[in-house]
């Protein structure tokens, strides 16, 4: 059964203005790395728009009624926060990014594909259920989970890998004890969420915080000592992956030093944690990463470890 590789070409026209690293040039670098001759195997599948109601089932209705409001004129550029903007294509690519997650349950849930990896942007780990937050607008990984839960499953868990803390995910999924965080992540360093006490309402949020210029021994040491044993531990029955590849030693936002090989090594891990609790459903989300060489690099020894490759 082949992987899904979900993406839209919306995607491109979210335009955050100059010198913004969160730019459409980060999508280019991934899709183009997986143009590669290994990844022709790839069953290629267009991201659709989310549905209204989902983005309102995660987010307040005032929050949502203000995002699609939003009508910036032609090159115009509106924050939403100090690093979050919108511009004319930025509704529809977010819809994109929220809509291609749901596709990636879909494809696993259905039997279509074994695994999914959704390349969209802008990401969605840092928006919170009321204000967008981080270059994020909707928190991508909790729709997915909460579409999850149409298909009629009920324990979600989120892995994720970036180096900054998901604290969109986090404050969604905090009071849902059906419902697993687990973050290894840089603290401090933004957004200052994520320490090892937030533990949410059932000891469903579990942080695994890497002080700054740590790197493979210390990341690798996290997964498998805290946080796989931690998923083992809820037993999902399906593992979404929040997909950053920011924790990389090139990046320019953080600092920590991580390599290439230590994203194929936690990918493999978390596709071990699901072939034992969730049939091997296992749906990949692209966070962040700002070096395009480290983010390309990285992004294509994810998708080779989900295609056992």
């Amino acid at each position: 059964m082949p992987v899904a590789l979900i993406t839209h070409p919306d995607c491109f026209d979210h335009d955050t203005g100059p010198h913004h690293p969160e730019r459409p040039a980060r999508l280019r670098a991934v899709l183009a790395a997986l143009e590669a001759p290994e990844f022709q195997p790839l069953l290629r599948e267009a991201a659709p728009e989310a549905p209204e109601e989902a983005i309102r089932a995660v987010h307040r209705d005032e929050y949502v009624d203000a995002m699609f409001a939003l009508e910036p004129e032609p090159g115009q550029h509106i924050h939403l926060d100090a690093d979050t903007v919108a511009s004319p294509g930025t509704l529809r690519a977010a819809l994109r990014a929220a809509g291609g997650a749901m596709r990636g349950v879909d494809a696993v849930l259905e039997g279509w594909a074994r695994a999914a990896f959704v390349a969209t942007r802008p990401p969605g780990h840092h928006a919170e259920p009321d204000r967008a937050m981080g270059f994020c607008l909707f928190a991508n990984a909790a729709i997915a989970a909460n579409h999850a839960r149409a298909h009629g499953l009920r324990r979600i868990a989120v892995a994720d890998f970036d180096v900054h803390h998901g604290n969109g995910t986090q404050a969604i999924f905090e009071n849902d004890a059906d419902l697993f965080y687990a973050s290894s992540h840089q603290f401090p360093c933004y957004p200052g969420t994520g320490r090892a006490t937030e533990r949410g309402i059932a000891g469903n949020l579990v942080n695994a915080p890497l002080r700054p210029d740590t790197g493979s021994a210390e990341f690798r040491a996290a997964w498998r000592d805290i946080l796989i044993p931690a998923l083992d531990w809820f037993a999902p029955e399906l593992l979404i992956v929040s997909a950053g590849f920011d924790a990389h030693r090139a990046d320019p936002l953080a600092q920590l030093n991580v390599e290439t090989e230590d994203f194929a090594w936690v990918t493999t891990a978390l596709m071990d944690v699901a072939e034992r609790h969730c049939g091997g459903r296992i749906v990949s989300l692209l966070e962040g990463g700002y070096d395009l060489g480290a983010l390309a690099a990285g992004s294509a020894a994810h998708v080779r470890a989900l295609m056992r490759i």
